[in-house]
């Protein structure tokens, strides 16, 4: 067994709660003195520590173990999103839910599962919005993760479907999960939402990502959709809620609901 870990100031602990929920394996735990944590994730092989660090420093070291296989963790109860879609960690879940769309996601790394509040709440959003539009809406979903919201996406109804994350891990664990759950018509490839060269307009984008970005990110967002069409803002952190709002509202986007879990917020606005 491996170890990645890295020291962090303890005003990012969130961020990294965020970045890593869903993986298992991964532990935060806060330094004496509380200025400073300790972030870890614990892999099968030394490959997957050694990618950690490339995306993010920090150092790896081997953990001389026989009891790696018992650490296993434990299973999480399907997640039920509006009596429509079916989250689940497990395959058997399509058999004990056979009038239900399932969704299968497995933890990967640190993609999630779909039910960390800002995932389960975009996906809420997103099944009220399919039910008020005709299929073959076309979709974006930036930051895309496991794939489970372009996966969601494709099962509400949605006609094309692009996604994409800036992270080459992210994109092959959402390649995989799409493909395990028999999705078709995804594009799904690696890009940075600052670099990404695009003339398509979407009628429903979603972003899923931390509030800096988004707020960096609004303005490019105004030339991807449709007038009129649906905007989901997620991984909002509650006191940086009110910066990301006067950003969309300068970038001419209506709020029409927002949604506090916690610590997050997940928004949706009408497009100009």
């Amino acid at each position: 067994m491996w170890v990645w870990s890295k020291l962090s100031a303890v005003k990012w602990a969130d961020a990294w709660e965020e970045r890593f929920y869903g993986n298992p394996n991964s532990v935060i735990s806060g330094i004496k003195g509380g200025k400073s944590i300790r972030v870890e994730v614990y892999c099968e092989n030394e490959g997957g520590a050694l990618e950690i660090k490339e995306q993010f420093g920090g150092t790896v070291r081997e953990l001389k173990t026989r009891n790696w296989v018992a650490m296993s963790a434990p299973k999480v109860e399907p997640l039920m999103i509006r009596d429509r879609l079916i989250i689940s960690q497990v395959e058997v879940a399509k058999g004990i839910y056979p009038d239900k769309k399932v969704i299968v996601i497995p933890p990967e790394m640190a993609f999630g599962t779909g039910d960390h509040p800002t995932t389960a709440t975009c996906l809420r959003l997103l099944v009220d919005h399919s039910e008020r539009v005709p299929s073959g809406w076309s979709f974006l979903d930036l930051g895309t993760g496991s794939g489970v919201l372009a996966i969601a996406g494709k099962l509400l109804g949605a006609g094309k479907v692009k996604a994409f994350d800036f992270d080459a891990k992210a994109v092959e664990v959402a390649a995989l999960n799409i493909e395990r759950n028999q999705i078709t018509g995804i594009e799904i490839f690696e890009a940075d939402v600052f670099e990404w060269k695009n003339s398509q307009k979407f009628q429903v984008v979603a972003a899923n990502l931390f509030s800096t970005v988004l707020v960096e990110a609004l303005p490019l967002m105004t030339k991807w959709i449709e007038s009129r069409g649906r905007l989901i803002l997620s991984g909002i952190l509650a006191e940086q809620w009110e910066e990301v709002l006067s950003k969309a509202k300068e970038c001419r986007f209506q709020l029409v609901s927002d949604k506090k879990i916690g610590k997050w917020v997940t928004a949706s606005f009408d497009a100009p």
